[in-house]
């Protein structure tokens, strides 16, 4: 089975983020990462390919060395970097990816659910559009069955629901899908000599425009004193002027 996985290299969350300008974010301040949903991405693949065989290719769009590097140490056996600026547009991203894919050929893509910094959950599903193949989202377990993918994937309010694709599919997985492995020094020397091609594609025009980057107002919290009969009393004025109450 040839495997294809999804690898960005994202920021940090909880990194201090600065402004350069209206539409444009400061990175000196950033520290980037492999995505965490895609930490699980990679080693499902890698735990297919050890119970069943094949290949897992890993694909990163931008500035992705560094993961892609760290995905081969995990044990994937290549890796592709597609060298264009997406910027924070979804489909330049599932465009881009698609022209590496469909020629690379593939039985299954796995994604990470969503990035840890935009938070989209959009490359995925628009990639599975644009390749047209059945896809799930948010999966939480697999299965290889008689050449075909089974999941449970994480519906809203606890539920969750089992689906059969046929290949080729993509699915996207939820953390807590596996417990990712920690990169040896062993799979690091050996990360060294596994191919890392760059290829380049003819990304299209954006389809996503920044109007405006700006921090959130602060508001200043207001003390209530008082005895607990004074602080109640302030307490429902202050939600029956609000219209709460």
């Amino acid at each position: 089975m040839k495997i294809i996985v999804l690898a960005k290299h994202a920021a940090d969350p909880e990194s201090e983020i600065h402004l350069k300008d209206e539409k444009t974010l400061d990175e000196r301040g950033l520290v980037f990462d492999i995505n965490d949903w895609d930490r699980y991405a990679i080693e499902e693949a890698i735990r297919i390919k050890e119970n069943i065989g094949g290949e897992v290719v890993v694909v990163g769009v931008g500035k992705s060395d560094d993961t892609l590097r760290k995905c081969l140490a995990m044990g994937a056996d290549r890796a592709i970097k597609i060298p264009i600026d997406e910027g924070m547009d979804p489909f330049v991203t599932a465009s881009a990816i698609k022209e590496v894919v469909e020629a690379e050929g593939f039985d299954l893509i796995i994604a990470g659910l969503m990035s840890q910094d935009y938070n989209n959950a959009l490359v995925g599903t628009l990639l599975a559009g644009m390749l047209n193949v059945p896809y799930a989202t948010a999966v939480t377990s697999l299965k290889i069955e008689n050449g075909k993918v089974r999941v449970t994937r994480e519906l809203e309010g606890g539920y969750q629901e089992e689906a059969v694709l046929s290949t080729p599919c993509l699915i996207t997985v939820q953390s807590g899908i596996n417990e990712p492995r920690y990169v040896s020094i062993m799979g690091i020397k050996r990360a060294r000599s596994k191919e890392l091609k760059e290829v380049s594609v003819s990304a299209p025009e954006g389809v996503y425009e920044v109007e405006r980057m700006y921090y959130p107002p602060v508001k200043k919290a207001e003390i209530i004193t008082g005895s607990p009969d004074e602080i109640a009393d302030k307490l429902i004025q202050i939600l029956k002027e609000r219209g709460l109450l």
